[in-house]
């Protein structure tokens, strides 16, 4: 998909982070874009900054874990612009701790958004896509823990995991049919965003309260990632990624490809039949 100008991107998370840089590149490219998130004011913001700079943009609140409110946002998506040519499932969310720990709303919660929030889009937003006979693109983001695994963030793990093997499955699908439509993944490292500051958009009926203080080991984790968040890489770095992978019809999307050597540590691990290697922060 070479040209972009004038041509119509839907981004969920796109109140914050990865997803507002997306959508403002996107804007900078000359496309109509369509902004979802489930942070009402945030995402009124967005839209207001990039209609204010002569984009065409429209905001739509959306709780992309339910199936009918993605379903809506097509459909808005649509009313406003009549095609959909880039999707971007974008948001997501985390929760940490020992997995044995985490509760049922917890695992509801993450799945719903990383896992849910991707499965839906995929399920709403594809078959319009492939009705346009035209060439589209859809950008799933995983994460760099969507390809190594490491202790106290499973569920987050599982997700990520979970939306580069869907985005494979669907890569396959789409050249057996010999689709216009064409998809990557997105596994950013260490980025610059508030992904840790997730639990301010966490629905009540899925509230889950701490049962005991974080120990001195999960405070030193917590206190490193949030440094090499606070030094990570730019979304708007991110976003510019983005595009030039969908240019070049590029699947897998790597922020950091000097995690390349865990990666390949892992399936080293699977292929000598030895236990997976401890991941280090870096």
């Amino acid at each position: 998909m070479k040209e972009l100008r004038g041509r119509v991107a839907v981004v969920t998370g796109a109140a914050s982070g990865i997803g507002r840089a997306l959508a403002e590149r996107f804007a900078t490219e000359g496309m109509k874009v369509v902004l979802a998130d489930v942070e009402r004011d945030a995402l009124a913001g967005v839209e207001k900054a990039l209609t204010a700079g002569g984009a065409a943009a429209i905001a739509v609140p959306t709780d992309v874990s339910k199936a009918g409110e993605v379903e809506a946002l097509a459909q808005r998506t649509l009313d406003a612009f009549g095609a959909v040519h880039v999707l971007c499932n974008n948001a997501g969310v985390v929760t940490a701790g020992p997995v044995w720990e985490r509760t049922v709303a917890d695992w509801e919660w993450v799945l719903g958004v990383n896992l849910w929030g991707v499965i839906h889009g995929v399920r709403v937003f594809l078959p319009i896509m492939l009705g346009q006979d035209a060439d589209c693109h859809v950008v799933n983001t995983a994460s760099m823990a969507g390809l190594i695994s490491g202790p106290f963030n499973a569920i987050y793990h599982v997700t990520k995991n979970g939306v580069v093997s869907l985005s494979e499955s669907l890569h396959h699908e789409l050249a057996f049919v010999g689709a216009r439509v064409k998809v990557s993944v997105l596994c950013p490292g260490w980025v610059s965003t508030r992904i840790l500051e997730s639990e301010r958009n966490r629905p009540s009926a899925l509230a889950t309260a701490p049962t005991r203080p974080p120990t001195p080991l999960e405070a030193t984790m917590e206190q490193t990632v949030r440094q090499l968040l606070a030094t990570g890489l730019p979304p708007a770095r991110v976003a510019g990624l983005v595009v030039d992978a969908i240019r070049a019809e590029r699947f897998y999307i790597l922020t950091h490809p000097e995690w390349k050597g865990m990666i390949r540590t892992r399936m080293e691990d699977i292929l000598e039949d030895r236990p997976p290697t401890l991941v280090q922060l870096t």
